[in-house]
């Protein structure tokens, strides 16, 4: 999904921003999988926790957080995915 149809999912339904909760609560549960998948095969992890709370309430905040702070590189018609990992890997670096 991207940025852009995450924004309309949110205005036009009656639950939008209920939507949108699950569905960066769920965006944000697969990229720490697929994270932890990658670091298993391999890969230098770029997520560490490192005993820190993460729940998944804090899915909007990260997402909104990450957007606020780099206005103007997002542009509409990338995928929300990019944005919450790059989130989690703001706020939970190694």
């Amino acid at each position: 999904m991207s940025l852009r149809e995450l924004r309309t999912l949110a205005k036009t339904e009656k639950q939008g921003d209920n939507y949108v909760n699950y569905y960066l609560v769920g965006v944000m549960e697969g990229a720490l999988e697929a994270h932890t998948q990658d670091v298993r095969n391999g890969a230098k992890p770029v997520i560490c926790l490192n005993g820190r709370r993460l729940e998944p309430r804090m899915a909007k905040g990260l997402f909104d957080s990450e957007l606020q702070r780099n206005a103007g590189v997002y542009e509409a018609d990338m995928p929300v995915p990019l944005v919450l990992g790059n989130a989690l890997a703001t706020v939970y670096p190694c």
